[in-house]
């Protein structure tokens, strides 16, 4: 069929490939979400660039790495402690060519802004790859800044120079340390102390859990002195790895962490004794950062403006891991033979590639939505809040959806998925990590909850949504797909009602359910709006289709649990619909 990818059968296995050019669906976001013909043109440049990369070069290195992980040398020869993680070549190599092609900071490579939705697509190929290197990669962005908004600019205009260098010699990496072994997710139970020391100060404890542990500088939850206690008594630090002198700055690895996945970023146990470090507060307009400003109650908002947007990244994370298993179940799904016929022919396998398919792009239409939801909805006051609200949402939902779609590919393969040598084994590993990375499932549900009840957040949610299903005006294709979307607005709306004056256990109970529901409808909305613009730019009704499957899956109650259902979708259409082929509107008229 004209315009469809070629076979799956064809290809081997997914390294080696051009990832952006077999992801049409990532062409056709960027198309939806960059109207303007500069952007988009930038984005060709840029995300074109890093689809080769990734699929030929960062992801066979991955492999490497993860049969290799990183070890942490206590003592030189001489006894003296050096705390250095030592790495294989092909961890530095990958780290190196992906900040020489400004993937830390495409600003800085390209000497323009980049559109959000573009620096989340160079994200969602090299999560595909090794979410690992993203997660080191992607706190040093987030540490950058927060340096260059909340540092004194004599200490931080140079960390941020580093931080956003497309030299690897000269680059430094950051990192965010928040948990200690007591606290976990209750962060206000924190103890790390943090004493004043004139315009500096030092910090003393533990942290727990710290990730990209042998980077040069660090974001650090800790509690001034005489500060209150729960999170409102906690501040935020900047705490260099190294003192301008290259000694440690009160800084000693206790161990490295035996993980399960994501083994490339090396995550250890760190104390803090004495550590030189600055608050971050709010630069004025001579560049300092004011103690009374430090002072002003936010600290813990400023970690959360990392978290948030780690949350983001975590996000993404989810959907590259959800997409390299559908790729490579895909290509083994075409190349294996049994009972005399490609399983990919055999309709219960057609089923499970078609809705992988589904639910990652689902998955990327809510998650696309949070980078673009500032020109998107009505203002930008609004797209604010839906963001705010939808960012907890596509955490929780598209890394806990990539676990079963790891799991799912890997049953494709059969005996081969289980095995280390065969391609699904480390992705399963890796993405059971992002349901807990930066905050759980129950920890992302409270935070949903926490942007309603505070800022009233579902409220620009739901009009973004109604925004969405308005597009679908005229379409008859649509029009069941919109009254099971509309139907589960509806749900959300008195659910709200209903939660507002709940017993707050009850309400606690039922806030995952609530959350999921949330999820469905926001997916499902966007999905109507992106069939609505395929549909008035091409006449394509592929994107309606998957619109219907999800919508069939996730919104509506089917009799006998669909048995009845005379939809053929998965069946007649699989080849456009996994093949990104156009649909004629008439295959889907019943």
């Amino acid at each position: 069929m004209e315009g469809m990818l070629p076979d799956y059968a064809e290809f081997d296995q997914a390294i080696g490939l051009d990832w952006y050019r077999m992801d049409p669906n990532l062409s056709f976001l960027l198309d939806r979400y960059l109207p303007d013909p500069g952007d988009r043109a930038f984005a060709e440049d840029h995300v074109g660039r890093f689809g080769p990369l990734v699929g030929q070069v960062v992801a066979p290195r991955a492999e490497e790495t993860d049969k290799h992980g990183p070890a942490l040398r206590r003592y030189d020869r001489r006894g003296d402690e050096v705390d250095e993680i030592v790495h294989h070549a092909t961890w530095t190599e990958n780290k190196a060519d992906l900040v020489r092609n400004g993937f830390v900071s495409l600003e800085t490579y390209a000497g323009r802004p980049a559109p959000a939705v573009v620096g989340a697509s160079l994200s969602y190929l090299v999560s595909q790859a090794e979410t690992a290197i993203y997660c080191g990669l992607g706190m040093t962005s987030g540490a950058a800044d927060i340096i260059e908004r909340h540092s004194p600019a004599a200490v931080g205009d140079d960390m941020v120079r580093r931080l956003r260098s497309l030299d690897p010699a000269e680059a430094w990496e950051g990192g965010m340390f928040l948990t200690e072994r007591q606290g976990g997710s209750d962060v206000g139970a924190n103890t790390m102390r943090a004493v004043e020391d004139g315009d500096e100060w030092r910090l003393f404890g533990d942290k727990h859990f710290c990730s990209n542990v042998d980077a040069d500088v660090f974001i650090v939850l800790a509690r001034p002195e005489g500060a209150p206690g729960g999170s409102r008594g906690l501040g935020t630090f900047i705490v260099p790895r190294h003192l301008p002198d290259g000694s440690p700055n009160g800084f000693s690895i206790k161990r490295l962490k035996p993980k399960l996945g994501t083994v490339g970023v090396p995550t250890g146990e760190v104390t803090l004794d004495g550590a030189r470090a600055w608050l971050a507060g709010n630069r004025t307009a001579s560049g300092d950062a004011t103690g009374d400003a430090a002072r002003d109650g936010r600290g813990i908002n400023r970690m959360m403006e990392m978290v948030n947007g780690s949350r983001f990244g975590v996000a993404l994370m989810g959907l590259g891991i959800h997409r390299r298993s559908f790729l490579e179940a895909a290509i083994y799904a075409a190349r294996r033979s049994q009972f005399g016929s490609r399983i990919d022919a055999y309709p219960l396998v057609r089923e499970t590639l078609v809705d992988l398919l589904v639910d990652l792009e689902a998955g990327m239409a809510v998650t696309y939505e949070c980078a673009a939801a500032e020109r998107t909805a009505s203002d930008v006051a609004s797209g604010r809040l839906v963001r705010r609200i939808l960012i907890p949402l596509a955490k929780m939902r598209c890394t806990r959806t990539a676990v079963g779609a790891a799991s799912t590919a890997l049953e494709v393969f059969g005996g081969n998925g289980y095995m280390e040598d065969w391609p699904m084994a480390r992705q399963l590993r890796d993405a059971q990590c992002h349901t807990i990375w930066e905050g759980t499932e129950n920890i992302l549900c409270l935070d949903v909850r926490r942007a309603i009840a505070g800022e009233q957040a579902h409220l620009a949610l739901f009009s973004r949504m109604e925004q969405a299903l308005d597009t679908a005006a005229g379409h008859k294709v649509l029009a069941s797909t919109v009254d099971a979307v509309v139907g589960a607005l509806a749900e959300a709306r008195a659910a709200v009602t209903y939660l507002a004056s709940a017993p707050d256990d009850l309400a606690l109970l039922h806030s995952r359910r609530f959350a999921e529901l949330l999820g469905d409808v926001s997916e499902g909305a966007l999905l109507v709006e992106q069939a609505a613009w395929a549909l008035d730019r091409d006449g394509d009704a592929r994107k309606a289709a998957v619109a219907r499957r999800f919508a069939t899956r996730r919104l509506v109650s089917a009799p006998l649990r669909g048995i009845t259902d005379p939809d053929r979708t998965v069946l007649d259409l699989f080849e456009p619909l996994v093949r990104y082929g156009p649909v004629d509107g008439a295959d889907l008229a019943a």
